[in-house]
């Protein structure tokens, strides 16, 4: 299997503001959700439907990427109605952690379960003292919580269609592909830095959102999955456009030499990635795929 491409040197890399020249072979679109192809309201643009049968015209796979789970990303992608019938049937679920093409799932390894329960006890603690942390524990085809209180639930039921509440999430820490810590008051002030003093290098923790910090598998990130994703394909990062705005993007960036970042995108995205694209407020996705795609056409033409 390819080796996940590592963090590029962005001083070989153009200026963020230059376009791809005659982009005439993409065949791979991956896309970010929060901050990316959603826009400041959660919702997905409404010209996806006539942008995926663009895609699909031209033989290219659209895929979304984010931190939610497959079941979740399946719900939101399953309304999208187009003209020709084109659907999304390629996902990057759990910050790289499921991979779905085609509705075959492959998923990473389970993390070593004493981990987990470090992890487990290290948040319960945080919350006896007074810090609003919530964990979940997430398995391929659900997630398990054990608290319940509306913050937290709210915010879990965004990105996590298929829960399930346990007494006890020790019960589930064996077969686990992620965990995911909630932290009211902003993921990178609190959450973060006791999450990494907690498992050291044992696990990778990435804070995926303002409030949320995902830990994984050292080596299982979304720049993984988009290179296990492009083997399946037949697909090399010179035929690869990714899209991102947040930390838990970085390692993608470097997945497709089509790197755009969004103008809202955190600065260290904005340094991984080769081009800025529109904010997600703007369309920021459609906007750039459509002059790509445009401009392929002229290329061919």
């Amino acid at each position: 299997m390819r080796e996940t491409p590592t963090r590029p040197d962005s001083t070989r890399h153009p200026r963020p503001s230059d376009f791809p020249a005659a982009p005439a072979d993409l065949r791979l679109v991956v896309v970010d959700m929060d901050g990316t192809l959603l826009d400041g309201d959660g919702n997905l643009p409404a010209d996806l439907p006539r942008i995926l049968d663009r895609l699909k015209a031209g033989g290219i796979t659209f895929a979304p990427a984010s931190g939610r789970q497959y079941a979740t990303l399946r719900d939101m992608f399953g309304g999208v109605r187009t003209e020709s019938g084109a659907t999304v049937d390629s996902f990057i679920a759990e910050n790289g952690n499921v991979v779905v093409r085609d509705g075959e799932l492959s998923a990473a390894d389970g993390m070593d379960p004493a981990v987990v329960d470090e992890v487990i006890d290290a948040v319960r603690a945080a919350r006896a003292e007074g810090r609003p942390m919530g964990l979940i524990v997430c398995h391929p085809e659900v997630a398990y919580v054990e608290i319940d209180q509306p913050g937290f639930n709210d915010e879990a039921a965004k990105y996590y269609h298929s829960r399930a509440v346990v007494d006890d999430l020790h019960e589930v820490n064996d077969g686990a592909i992620k965990l995911a810590v909630y932290d009211a008051r902003g993921s990178e002030v609190d959450a973060a830095p006791l999450m990494k003093s907690v498992v050291g290098d044992r696990l990778e923790v990435a804070v995926s959102g303002q409030c949320w910090v995902d830990m994984m598998v050292p080596g299982r990130h979304k720049g993984h999955a988009v290179a296990e994703l492009q083997e399946r394909l037949g697909v090399t990062p010179a035929q690869t456009a990714v899209f991102g705005d947040f930390l838990n993007d970085l390692q993608m960036m470097a997945a497709g030499e089509m790197s755009f970042a969004m103008a809202n995108a955190h600065e260290d995205i904005k340094a991984a990635s080769n081009y800025l694209a529109p904010s997600n407020t703007d369309s920021g996705v459609v906007v750039t795929l459509d002059r790509l795609l445009d401009e392929a056409a002229a290329v061919r033409s």
